[in-house]
């Protein structure tokens, strides 16, 4: 902390007033056509220019402070970005797609001026979509730079992980994490996590760089038709072009690791971006005698080509190398005993890669994507009461996903209509190598038989065929004051029962967003959805038999109804309900509960039998405002109120382990004078549901399990604590010759508030920790009669600052 207030007292009289540059493109948003002669401005000065023949501008010796940048073109809507953060480092790069005005007058004036507004997040309908810019992302309070915790500000996001949001387990509107798709630069990629759940796709902390980012829109309904396998969510990240004019780039270090960004021109026609990304948390860890070791890798590029004018290539990739190892802590707790016995080793990796190429065509463009991606997990775990190296295992897994991509799609503006329609495909490959203790085999002083063993034993090499197609329409009409938008899409593949049945996944979707006064829009949407289930269930083998093989698309329907209000362009308000209908949802016929009460933890979800019958149901209300930056202020506020409740082979509706209640979130952002600036965050959840242990069965399997048994006769009848968080941040910007030095403090729950966490069963440990105490003084009896139960709290609260840097050159 002293180091941090000598940096405030000695930069100032280093540093000296420098000029920022801002450039980018603008293009046709239907057809991406580029842009001659748009004015772009920079609003409040005088400092302004034009595009020239390939659509691209250049302003330079602006002074540096955050703008708004204002396009204008005749035929065209205005576009405004807010919170142009000009520094003397890197080039700000921002590009605008502008949508054509109607030809008509008189109403169409009311829709252009509400179009102004760049809070609106889609042309046709903005319902169940929100927006966050580079400079939002990257400032966020108690955010780390990760992404997966940027988020948790919008409406209807909330997080998994011990009740209360240690993990980026995305939880949109009551779905399960699985239910979200993420697409970069319209490549899919199946994971944005560190140290992923199989099966669920969450995890500890993000990997996507933040540096490449230059818009993410979030969709939590009335998704596009080009998307398949979203029940919950569609994640589009936009990632920006690397700077076409020198060698550029930044470091950054954190509370738990250090990053490098580089980028610049290959040739004319060439940029590129990459970086490198190295976690310490495994050293931190140990110096506060933690027994976790977290460590990860992760690294990200993208390549962009303009072969010609009407050609374009795009090279992306992202990887990441994760090992989640123990360490013997100095001193042991009860708490660092049960993580050492509780938690598999758990190493992984995975990537993705591909090209897509982007061509004009007349009055539209073409899409072609090509990309591979794949995902490995090892998972090691051995009998909790066995000491040293003879202990036996409990848990061994490796499983390998690996997915080959092809995705054609062909966009057209004509007449006032906006239409797309296309194909895909991929090739699947799963392999799963499992041996799991699910009960021990348990007998009495007699020999007598109590509990029989129950274990999951099996390797199954899985490949097959997906492939679906779709077509998307949208208009408005009514003197554009109704936006009318119309979806259709259907998925196959070549593995399960029914998979090759078109009419099995038909899944139309219809939205509409009518214009009420150039501030006020009612919006309203419906439509179904499907969902393969996951590898790890359509791979589960029985005798060298795919048990799962006749399992269902998992089906969501979506009834959304909600109004927009924007008094100024700068300021948005939105009021959404919701409704989601789920059918064939896989439920587990060993325990009989739907899978979505599993919740989800550092392993797997799903190697079992499942029967694809279960049903639930999530719906609720949202409400949020979002204020983009035009002064100083810039905020974002939101409320969200949702029930998720699922049933099980008794078909009985409860709780699913994602029906949190109560959401609400806040985020300030003020910009102060001599470029310091203050952020803070604010987050609230309510009480995840919990299920007691089952005493008797956890008492019996615990020497070996090391984990407690939960009783599901009494399934999500108890609630955690909620949880409630503030955050706050600390900038400081110090500008130098084409390099700019950003020093910052990030307070995570600076309250130091109680983090509710689910209960920990486990045995009391004799004395000297060298073996489990038991009530008759001999050793730790197999069925654990002699043991002394212990349950563990778990809702500890801690500070968490970090200090770090960002060197921009």
């Amino acid at each position: 902390m002293r180091l941090f207030f000598f940096f405030l007292l000695l930069l100032p009289t280093l540093s000296f007033a420098q000029s920022g540059v801002i450039t980018g493109t603008v293009r046709d948003a239907n057809t991406r056509e580029a842009l001659i002669g748009v004015s772009v401005q920079v609003v409040g000065t005088q400092l302004g220019t034009v595009t020239n023949e390939s659509g691209s501008y250049r302003i330079d010796n602006i002074p540096l402070g955050s703008y708004t940048l204002q396009s204008s073109y005749i035929g065209y809507q205005p576009l405004s970005k807010f919170n142009v953060n000009v520094t003397s480092g890197n080039a700000q790069i921002i590009n605008f797609e502008l949508v054509p005005a109607s030809s008509q007058l008189g109403e169409v004036e009311v829709v252009a001026r509400r179009r102004q507004s760049a809070a609106i997040a889609d042309i046709v309908t903005p319902l169940s979509v929100q927006s966050l810019s580079t400079e939002e992302i990257r400032s966020n309070p108690g955010g780390n730079f990760d992404i997966s915790k940027v988020v948790q500000v919008l409406p209807g996001v909330a997080t998994s992980g011990s009740g209360g949001g240690s993990r980026n387990d995305l939880i949109i509107r009551g779905g399960a994490p699985s239910e979200n798709v993420y697409y970069l630069d319209g490549i899919e990629i199946p994971l944005i996590n560190h140290f992923t759940t199989q099966g669920s796709a969450g995890g500890a902390t993000g990997i996507l760089n933040v540096s490449f980012i230059e818009d993410l829109k979030v969709s939590s309904s009335a998704f596009d038709a080009r998307y398949d396998n979203a029940l919950a969510s569609v994640f589009e990240f936009r990632q920006r072009y690397g700077n076409p004019e020198r060698f550029s780039g930044n470091v950054r270090l954190s509370g738990s690791e250090f990053a490098t960004t580089l980028e610049g021109p290959l040739s004319s026609k060439t940029t590129y971006l990459v970086s490198a990304r190295r976690s310490y948390l495994q050293f931190l860890f140990k110096l506060l005698d933690l027994p976790i070791r977290p460590n990860y890798w992760d690294f990200q590029y993208k390549v962009d080509h303009k072969i010609d004018s009407k050609t374009s290539l795009s090279f992306i990739g992202v990887g990441a190398i994760d090992e989640f190892a123990f360490g013997v802590p100095r001193n042991s707790t009860p708490e660092s005993e049960y993580i050492l016995r509780s938690i598999p080793s758990n190493n992984q990796w995975n990537y993705t890669t591909g090209v897509a190429m982007k061509r004009l065509v007349k009055d539209g463009y073409v899409n072609l994507a090509l990309s591979r991606n794949a995902f490995n997990i090892d998972l090691e775990k051995t009998e909790a009461a066995q000491e040293g190296s003879n202990s036996q295992l409990t848990l061994k897994s490796t499983s390998r996903e690996t997915e080959n991509k092809l995705r054609l799609d062909v966009n057209k503006y004509q007449n006032g209509f906006k239409y797309a329609y296309g194909v895909s495909g991929q090739y699947v490959q799963f392999t799963n190598d499992i041996f799991s203790l699910i009960r021990n085999e348990v007998r009495d002083e007699n020999g007598n038989l109590v509990q029989p063993a129950v274990t999951v034993d099996y390797d199954t090499n899985l490949d097959f065929f997906r492939y679906g197609a779709f077509g998307q329409v949208s208009r408005t009409v009514l003197n554009n004051r109704l936006g009318l938008s119309f979806g259709l899409r259907t998925d196959m593949n070549t593995f399960t029962d029914e998979g090759r049945n078109p009419l099995k996944t038909l899944s139309p979707r219809l939205s509409a967003s009518y214009l009420l006064t150039d501030k006020w829009t009612i919006n309203g949407s419906w439509g179904t959805y499907y969902k393969l289930p996951t590898y790890t269930v359509l791979g589960y083998q029985e005798n060298n038999r795919f048990l799962n093989r006749s399992a269902d698309y998992i089906r969501s329907i979506h009834y959304v109804l909600g109004t927009e209000f924007l008094p100024r362009e700068d300021l948005r308000f939105t009021v959404e309900g919701f409704y989601k209908d789920y059918d064939n949802y896989p439920v587990s016929l060993r325990d009989g509960i739907s899978l979505a009460n599993q919740g989800g933890d550092f392993g797997s979800i799903g190697n079992e039998a499942v029967s694809t019958t279960g049903k639930g149901r999530a719906y609720g209300a949202e409400f949020y405002v979002q204020k983009k930056l035009t002064g100083s202020v810039f905020g974002v506020l939101s409320y969200t109120y949702v029930i998720s409740e699922f049933a099980g082979t008794d078909g009985r509706y409860v709780a699913s382990a994602w029906d949190y209640r109560h959401l609400a979130s806040g985020l300030l952002g003020k910009k102060l004078p001599h470029n310091w600036e203050f952020g803070a965050k604010y987050r609230f959840a309510g009480g995840a549901p919990a299920t007691p242990f089952d005493l008797e069965s956890s008492q019996r399997n615990y020497a070996s399990l090391g984990v407690g048994i939960l009783d599901y006769t009494r399934l999500n009848s108890e609630r955690l604590r909620p949880l409630s968080q503030l955050d706050v941040r600390i900038d400081k910007k110090w500008n130098f010759s084409r390099i700019t030095l950003d020093l910052f403090l990030d307070i995570a729950n600076v309250l130091a508030s109680n983090t509710p966490g689910f209960d920990r069963y486990t045995f009391q440990r004799n004395e000297d920790n060298t073996g489990f105490a038991t009530t008759d003084g001999n050793p730790l009896r197999n069925d654990g009669s002699n043991a002394i139960p212990v349950i563990l709290k778990n809702n500890d609260g801690n500070l968490v600052p970090t200090l770090g840097f960002i060197v921009e050159f």
